[in-house]
């Protein structure tokens, strides 16, 4: 397996369980320095490598009306800033072409949305970039497809790849994870991360937005890094209820810390073993 390289973090072929996490979009930069700053505290203290993510653009929101985020000039100059006080990697979304290279001015990591997971010219744009890429696969995709999306990152010569398990459609405004997925995609050669928080979405389950079921975060989490991963995504947020986006399957801030030391103890007793 190649390894993942964001910044002064890898990830992948053995190395420590990473943490990708933060808001799901960008609200503030008040927000997201606080919730940087507390996630970075609780990873320092159990060792585990923490990347920051927030999205500038949700472009794929349910509803016309629902809050995209501050756009890409503004999102990236917050992103920068808290890339610049606190030290950390940062990944955000690539929505289109001629976003990649100015994201990639700021962002450690270009993540191709799950929708776009099969638009070729834009995993060739982010991969261009000599970037890492991480591609999310699609609801409507089997594991085992995505070596495509792997193939057309690579064809750019860029290795920097990992991909994003997120779940995969179950009849009407429901996701379900088949943890035999995250070895198929490691068989790939690229790192796997596990995202235990869009895992939980009911994509338009609210009608003008989607629902979720954020109280079974901590058990998918708990069974994925038994199966095997090498990364947690996980949108986090201090007041998860009132969150701009993504409401009902977001984390809470406060929650982070036990959620994390379990899948730690697991990591570590996997490792002994």
């Amino acid at each position: 397996m190649i390894l993942a390289k964001a910044g002064n973090i890898e990830f992948g072929d053995g190395r420590s369980l990473a943490l990708i996490a933060g808001p799901c979009v960008i609200e503030s930069e008040e927000l997201c320095l606080e919730v940087a700053t507390k996630a970075k505290s609780i990873c320092d203290g159990l060792g585990v490598p923490y990347i920051f993510k927030a999205s500038f653009d949700k472009a794929n929101r349910t509803s016309v009306e629902s809050f995209r985020g501050p756009g890409l000039d503004k999102g990236l100059e917050i992103l920068a800033s808290v890339k610049s006080k606190l030290g950390l990697p940062v990944l955000t979304d690539v929505h289109e072409t001629f976003q990649a290279k100015p994201i990639a001015e700021v962002a450690d990591i270009l993540q191709i949305p799950a929708f776009l997971c099969r638009q070729t010219d834009l995993i060739v744009a982010a991969a261009r970039t000599g970037k890492c890429v991480n591609i999310k696969k699609g609801q409507f995709l089997a594991p085992w497809d995505m070596k495509n999306s792997v193939g057309k990152a690579r064809s750019t010569g860029n290795e920097n790849i990992c991909l994003t398990e997120r779940g995969v459609s179950f009849g009407y405004n429901t996701l379900v994870v088949d943890m035999t997925s995250l070895p198929i995609m490691r068989g790939l050669g690229c790192p796997v991360i596990f995202d235990a928080t869009h895992a939980v979405q009911r994509p338009g389950g609210l009608g003008n937005a989607s629902g979720g079921a954020r109280e079974f975060i901590p058990h998918l989490v708990r069974a994925a890094v038994a199966v095997g991963v090498d990364a947690l995504f996980m949108e986090i947020h201090p007041d998860p209820a009132n969150a701009m986006c993504d409401a009902a399957s977001m984390l809470s801030l406060d929650d982070l810390p036990k959620v994390l030391s379990d899948a730690v103890a697991i990591e570590r007793a996997l490792v002994r073993g």
